[in-house]
């Protein structure tokens, strides 16, 4: 993987390999202005001579795959992962905020705004209160947090990389898809207008009549009959009617749902239920993509396929990022990417519902407990830090615990338990909302066999 370089002046080079940066370094030619990526900065003037570059993005709901190539040469090329616990982040906080005037917490301020100045309705013939309003109205645009959160630091991350490199070509790759399609392949016409509920008073009826007025845990009919979820709305499941069954009353209780039960046994059978949340989620990234980067150039994964295919990849993100550029050769592919993993650093919840295990008492009051403490004995949270060996990053310091980027703890040599001490960590770098690491491959995924005579991969 290549360094990037900048000017005295603050504008992009041509990146360098890693021994030319040590010896710039080494030598006080260069200082340090960028560690993710790692990048430097000349205090000396020199050349300037720039080619062209290309940066491929292949964007994805959980996943965003970044290369930079410059002709037939590979210098820079990894993946992002991003969040995916906004959503029920927010819905257990919605859960603890209506639920706080049974507790002891402080005082918050309402959410909406009574006007209750009495207008006269000419219509009605007599005075009346106006409707509530929002003391904040959503602006045009708006998206969920949890949408609009992948959408920004998708964008971050393109812009970081595109900034350190003289003018580059942008390629980005988008996804177009057909919902009701994937539904149904045989749709067409003006069966795009009529669903599969088209006729039916409400879901719940269409899904009665699917299911033959009959209890699908039973197999009884001429009994009392409700919808259930088969994928609970807390656990990210849709109101959609594949998600939905019929259940009698005799079947439809709270001891069934409990483990072990008939209905929850079936239910454990059952939840295999397609979701479509990622369609909606890329036809807003791709509008937006349109309208924040004009210049750039547009592919589809039906383009990505077949370049990949020719030169010799494995399917991954990142070499989707490569085959999207379009290259037909690659005569330098780097033996080491990066792997970028965001982080939850901060708990904001004020208060929570239920005491933890060996607490007396429920947290109550606007105070952080042990598990939110974000430095102890010099160390930071998500600090990357070296351990017996192993590199991880530090989650918490109850243990405290380290865990490595793919979410694996770090336990000490013969011991099963998680915690480790303090005082046996060192510290490699410290890291705010993202987990960032150099990957180490022993030779290039898309490289066949080596002939005699053919250029080898340089690392």
């Amino acid at each position: 993987m290549r360094v990037f370089v900048k000017n005295k002046r603050g504008e992009a080079l041509m990146p360098c390999s890693v021994r030319k940066a040590r010896l710039l370094l080494k030598q006080q030619k260069a200082i340090i202005v960028g560690y993710q990526p790692f990048a430097i900065q000349l205090t000396i003037a020199t050349g300037e001579t720039v080619q062209e570059l290309h940066v491929g993005v292949d964007t994805g709901v959980k996943h965003l795959g970044i290369a930079v190539i410059s002709e037939d040469k590979i210098f820079a090329h990894g993946e992002i992962e991003f969040r995916q616990d906004v959503s029920s982040l927010l819905e257990t906080r919605k859960t603890y905020r209506r639920s706080r005037r049974n507790r002891n917490t402080r005082y918050r301020r309402c959410k909406y705004k009574f006007n209750t100045k009495r207008v006269f309705d000419k219509k009605k013939k007599k005075w009346i209160k106006p409707s509530i309003s929002l003391t904040s109205k959503r602006p045009e645009g708006w998206l969920p947090p949890s949408l609009e959160n992948r959408i920004q630091h998708t964008f971050r991350w393109v812009d970081t990389f595109t900034k350190l490199l003289p003018h580059p070509k942008l390629h980005l790759e988008v996804g177009k898809f057909d919902v009701q399609k994937m539904m149904n392949p045989l749709i067409q016409g003006k069966e795009y207008q009529e669903g599969e509920t088209f006729s039916y008073h409400e879901v719940r009826y269409y899904v009665f009549a699917r299911d033959h007025y009959t209890c699908q845990v039973c197999k009884k009919k001429n009994k009392i009959l409700n919808t259930h979820h088969i994928i609970y709305r807390s656990h990210k499941g849709s109101d959609r009617a594949d998600n939905l069954i019929t259940v009698c009353t005799d079947c439809h209780t709270h001891e069934n749902h409990q483990e072990g039960a008939i209905l929850w046994t079936w239910m454990m059978a059952k939840k295999k239920v397609k979701q479509y949340k990622e369609p909606p989620f890329m036809h807003v990234l791709r509008k937006r993509i349109f309208s924040r980067y004009p210049e750039a150039r547009i592919t589809y994964g039906s383009e990505t396929t077949p370049h990949r295919k020719t030169l010799a990849l494995e399917k991954s993100h990142q070499n989707d990022a490569i085959a999207i550029i379009g290259i037909s050769k690659i005569n330098e592919h780097p033996c080491s990417h990066f792997r970028i993993v965001q982080f939850r650093k901060k708990k904001r919840s004020l208060h929570e519902a239920t005491a933890r295990k060996g607490r007396k008492e429920p947290n109550c009051l606007q105070k952080r407990n042990a598990k939110n403490t974000k430095e102890s004995l010099g160390f930071l949270l998500n600090d990357q830090v070296c351990i017996h060996g192993q590199r991880g990053f530090i989650t918490g310091f109850t243990g405290p615990y380290v865990q490595t980027i793919e979410g694996k703890y770090i336990t000490l040599p013969g011991k099963s338990y998680k915690q480790v001490p303090l005082r046996e960590l060192r510290r490699m770098a410290h890291h705010n909302n993202w987990q960032y690491t150099i990957q180490i491959e022993t030779r290039p995924i898309h490289a066949p066999p080596i002939k005699d005579g053919e250029l080898r991969a340089i690392c």
